[in-house]
């Protein structure tokens, strides 16, 4: 299928599941991942009316940001460009400026930076923090158990804004698995929110499980490979 078909299904798929596990309708977003895909792609996206696109990679990012705010897409919504990656430190100053969304922060001394280096003129930086939700040494992520006192020092950030929380999961085949380990998520999230902060976001399901993500409360998905392919 084309890309339009492709992200006709996806949208498809996540409103028959916002009704199937009672969601308000349009409660769940969809955040095309388009790292390793062209700008070509991402503009056909555009072009049907996607606004949100993921990256993971900061240098590969700036060259798509770039090259399509100088293109003629004045007819369509602003793009919203969201980074997934690892965050290195020496990176923070260029996402604090090019993007509206860090989706995988895990140390409050990336928060520091990125809050002393988003631009004034902005708006605050939308943050998200990432969970290690199985304790994996090969992720990044910070702990449950270390989750609460790392978000209130992120919410008192002026610069950035905390959203809510985002995880990547062990991949799993079967729908129980994924929904029980998202629901792990969606708990800390009602956790944190009963402590005072205000969190509107779980980031969480991808293209192989992003309908028990919305099951368990994801209110964006991040899908790639089943809207562009495989790269």
């Amino acid at each position: 299928m084309s890309i339009i078909e492709q992200l006709a299904h996806i949208q498809s798929q996540i409103h028959c599941a916002e009704k199937q596990y009672h969601r308000a309708p349009g409660s769940v977003q969809l955040l095309a991942v388009s790292k390793q895909q062209s700008i070509e792609k991402i503009r056909a996206a555009i072009e049907v009316g996607q606004t949100c696109f993921g990256e993971n990679y900061l240098q590969e990012a700036l060259a798509k940001i770039a090259a399509l705010q100088n293109s003629d897409l004045s007819a369509f919504q602003p793009i919203k460009w969201h980074f997934i990656g690892k965050i290195q430190s020496n990176k923070t100053q260029q996402m604090a400026k090019h993007f509206d969304w860090v989706h995988s922060v895990d140390r409050l001394h990336i928060a520091e930076r990125l809050n002393a280096q988003r631009p004034q003129h902005l708006a605050p930086l939308n943050i998200c923090i990432e969970i290690n939700i199985h304790q994996e040494n090969t992720k990044s992520g910070v702990e449950l158990t270390a989750l609460p006192a790392l978000a209130h020092a992120i919410s008192r950030l002026k610069q950035i804004r905390l959203r809510g929380l985002m995880a990547i999961p062990r991949p799993a085949l079967d729908f129980k698995t994924q929904f029980e380990t998202y629901q792990q998520v969606q708990k800390a999230q009602q956790m944190l929110c009963a402590q005072g902060l205000m969190l509107d976001t779980l980031s969480m399901g991808m293209s192989g499980d992003f309908i028990a993500a919305i099951a368990a409360g994801s209110t964006l998905v991040r899908v790639g490979s089943a809207i562009f392919g495989r790269r």
